[in-house]
C-alpha cells in the first residue's frame, strides 16, 4: 500500500511526539475492526436521520484517542462534519465560570469537513450552502445570475431552509443569523459575515454586544450551547452534509471535579445528551465520549453514580 509522502511524514512526526495523528490513521489502524464496525453502523443510522451516543472506555494508553481520530477520518470521508474537544479544568460541559461555553468554542473552532480537515470549517460550510442553492436554482430555472428573478428564487429557497429550523429551541434566532449571513454574502459584506461567524462560535460576551453588532438580542451561553449543537446537526444536513459528529475526550476531568454539585451538573448534561439521542429528540447527530474505566465506573464519583 502506497502512502502519500506528506501523509507519511505527518504520521511519523505525530508518533515520534507521542500524539495521535489527525490524518493517515487508516494506514496504521490495527486490531480495532469490531469497534470501528460498531461506530460505522452508528454513522449509517445518523445518515438516515437518527442519532447515536457512545462511550469509549479504556485505560491510559489503550488507544481511546486513536480510535476517536480514526472515527473522525472515516466520518469526514462519508460526508459528515466533525467537531472535537478535549475536556480540561477550563473546559467542561457545564460550569459556573463559562466552562461549558469554552467547550462549545473549542468544538466550533475544530469543526472540520473532508475539504477542510484541520478545523475552522464554519465559514466554508455556510458559503458552500449558499453556493449550492445558487447552483441548483441556476440549473433548474435557466436564469442568469444577474437576473432579479434569480435572486428572488435563491432567497426563497434560503428562507425555506432556515424556516424549517425556526420551530426548534433557539431555532428562530439561529435562522435569523443564517438570513443575516446570506444577505451579507449577497452584498459582499465581509465585516457582517465575520460578525455572524463570531456569533455562531459563541464569542459574543453578552446580549448587548450581539444586539449592537447584529440586531439580535441573544447570544450562546453556558447553559444552552448544546441546543445549538442540535441545530447545527439539522442545518448541516440541509447544507449538503450527512450530519454532525461530536467527539469529546478526557472525560476524566469531570471525574476530578472536587465539588459534588458541579460534578453532578456535568453528568446531568451528559444524561440530557444521551436521552436526546436515544429518544429521537436529536437528528443527524452522533456523540462519542472517551474516559478511563475509573471515571466511568466509580459508583461514588464516576458517571455510573
Amino acid at each position: 500500500m502506497n502512502i502519500p509522502k506528506r501523509m507519511a511524514g505527518a504520521v511519523i512526526h505525530a508518533l515520534q511526539g507521542g500524539v495521535v495523528p489527525r490524518i493517515g490513521l487508516q494506514y496504521i489502524a490495527v486490531g480495532r475492526e469490531k469497534e470501528i464496525e460498531a461506530l460505522l453502523h452508528d454513522i449509517e443510522v445518523m445518515a438516515d436521520g437518527g442519532a447515536s451516543f457512545r462511550f469509549i472506555s479504556g485505560k491510559y494508553g489503550s488507544g481511546k484517542s486513536f480510535l476517536l481520530q480514526t472515527v473522525r477520518n472515516y466520518a469526514m470521508d462519508r460526508g459528515f462534519a466533525v467537531c472535537d474537544a478535549d475536556l480540561s479544568p477550563e473546559r467542561r460541559l457545564q460550569g459556573a465560570n463559562g466552562q461549558g461555553l469554552a467547550t462549545y468554542k473549542e468544538l466550533m473552532q475544530n469543526l472540520s469537513t473532508k475539504t477542510k480537515p484541520d478545523g475552522g470549517a464554519l465559514s466554508l460550510i455556510l458559503d458552500r450552502w449558499i453556493n449550492g442553492i445558487r447552483t441548483n436554482v441556476a440549473a433548474e430555472s435557466g436564469l442568469e445570475l444577474t437576473d432579479p428573478q434569480f435572486h428572488k428564487l435563491v432567497e426563497k429557497q434560503i428562507y425555506q431552509t432556515v424556516d424549517a429550523l425556526s420551530s426548534l429551541v433557539h431555532g428562530f434566532d439561529f435562522a435569523t443569523l443564517l438570513k443575516i449571513y446570506y444577505q451579507s454574502f449577497v452584498n459582499d459584506d465581509s465585516e457582517t459575515k465575520a460578525k455572524v461567524i463570531k456569533w455562531f462560535r459563541g464569542e459574543y460576551q453578552n446580549k448587548t454586544e450581539a444586539k449592537n453588532d447584529l440586531g439580535v438580542s441573544i447570544c450562546i451561553r453556558d447553559d444552552d450551547w448544546y441546543e445549538y449543537i442540535k441545530l447545527f446537526a439539522l442545518f448541516l444536513k440541509q447544507a449538503g452534509y450527512q450530519g454532525l459528529i461530536v467527539l469529546v475526550d478526557e472525560l476524566v476531568n469531570l471525574y476530578k471535579i472536587p465539588q459534588s454539585i458541579s460534578r453532578e451538573k456535568n453528568y446531568e448534561k451528559i444524561l440530557t445528551m444521551y436521552n436526546d439521542t436515544m429518544q429521537g429528540k436529536a437528528q443527524y447527530l452522533g456523540i462519542v465520549m472517551c474516559g478511563t474505566p475509573q471515571c466511568m465506573e466509580d459508583p461514588r464519583r464516576g458517571i455510573y453514580s
